[in-house]
């Protein structure tokens, strides 16, 4: 732990993080849904096919349907002379060793034919067709089951969908699956001095609270945006109450330790406070509890303190709390062009934007990375500025000008 003005001691955020998500439970509920819509949800029980792909065996490629045997010699010099089956009947016709049938890439095989001679090594004079290249069982031909077999195991229990894991669902005849209900998020403005518009002069319109809740929905929630609750521990308690029905409850703002900032002693009181004040900047004032087993999220009013504790701690939550991975955020290799200081034993997320390292604009030029600002936690503006943030781990102190940093992209979606 490390001091910090206003908190006795700051956990590191990956401890916080871990105590976090140990008192997330995740969503029990599930319901089926048509495949079509289980797009980004996780599947509650293990998904096998109801046919293989392909279910018939078919030709991979534009040519004649033979038994094999009918080719075992034939070439340029000495082809093999077949009879050709009538291609118009509405029935496969069946081929034998003396003749072939016309088909085309994904045709089903005919009866008794085991390979497709290429439309290349053969030529037609009327009812024949001279096969010049031998073929051997199964060439050009895709057998039943070769892309998905009968049997597979497609899925496990919280798999997380993707659009081509719903085509193959498809494919295989699954028409609706069993999925993990996605948790809820009651997500709760906080501050006397906020309005939802038109501010006069010590008033703030509300935005952490309409982030928040969009973020949730991009992260695989579904979000309760409720309206703004002044600074009173009666109306912060009841807001909480009211949220307890939500699987997580998300406040934004009162979350330090000044006069008005109230919400910490609410949750202590209705409940247990497990944080309250992490080595991370911005946003060190964040906390989180848990109240009657739900866990109480409470997210700094300063939008970029509020934006970076959402992203560090909210989405590895709703992630446990819909049986979702929590991949790493991607990021883009970039040269740092101006040194960015940080405070050695906090973990830094440095705001910066990203331009082509050269006039050229070539990717072999790489990237160049410029600090945002290295302050302003209130400037929300500082974000929709920047490309991403440069992490500087609390054992570096600060990173200088010339170093390659990797700049993660915090609109991650997933």
């Amino acid at each position: 732990m490390t001091g910090h003005a206003g908190f006795e001691d700051q956990t590191r955020l990956a401890t916080a993080r871990e105590r976090l998500l140990d008192a997330v439970v995740p969503v029990a509920s599930t319901e089926r849904v048509p495949v079509g819509r289980a797009d980004g949800r996780a599947l509650a029980a293990p998904v096998t096919p109801r046919r293989p792909v392909p279910h018939y065996e078919r030709a991979a490629m534009d040519g004649f349907a033979v038994v094999a045997e009918s080719t075992f010699g034939a070439s340029e010099r000495s082809p093999a002379v077949l009879d050709v089956v009538d291609a118009d009947s509405d029935e496969a016709a069946p081929v034998d060793s003396r003749s072939a049938a016309p088909v085309h890439t994904g045709s089903e095989l005919p009866p008794s034919a085991d390979a497709v001679v290429m439309v290349e090594s053969t030529e037609t004079f009327g009812g024949e067709v001279e096969v010049r290249e031998s073929v051997t069982a199964g060439e050009n031909v895709v057998p039943v089951g070769e892309d998905v077999p009968g049997d597979a195991d497609l899925y496990a229990d919280g798999h997380r969908l993707r659009p081509s894991d719903l085509g193959l669902l498809r494919s295989v005849g699954v028409d609706a699956v069993e999925v993990y209900d996605p948790p809820t998020v009651d997500v709760i403005p906080t501050g006397d001095e906020l309005v939802d518009a038109h501010p006069d002069p010590g008033e703030v319109v509300e935005t952490n609270g309409l982030t928040v809740a969009r973020y949730v929905e991009r992260w695989g929630g579904v979000a309760n945006y409720r309206d703004v609750v002044p600074d009173d521990r009666a109306a912060l308690r009841a807001a909480v109450e009211r949220g307890l029905t939500a699987d997580v409850v998300v406040t934004t703002g009162g979350s330090s330790v000044g006069e008005r900032d109230l919400i910490a002693d609410v949750v202590a009181d209705r409940g247990t406070m497990l944080e309250h004040g992490l080595a991370i900047k911005p946003g060190h004032p964040v906390g989180f509890g848990v109240v009657e087993d739900t866990p109480v999220l409470l997210l700094p009013g300063y939008p970029v303190s509020c934006i970076v504790n959402a992203v560090q701690l909210l989405r590895p939550a709703l992630k446990r709390a819909g049986h979702l991975p929590t991949p790493d955020v991607p990021g883009t290799t970039a040269t740092l062009d101006r040194k960015i200081a940080s405070e050695p034993g906090v973990r830094t997320f440095a705001r910066v934007a990203l331009e082509p390292a050269d006039d050229s604009g070539s990717e072999e030029a790489g990237q160049r990375a410029t600090p945002v600002r290295a302050g302003g936690a209130s400037v929300l503006s500082s974000v929709t500025d920047a490309d991403g943030w440069v992490t500087i781990p609390e054992s570096v102190e600060g990173l200088d000008a010339g170093e390659r940093v990797t700049v993660a992209d915090w609109e991650y979606q997933a």
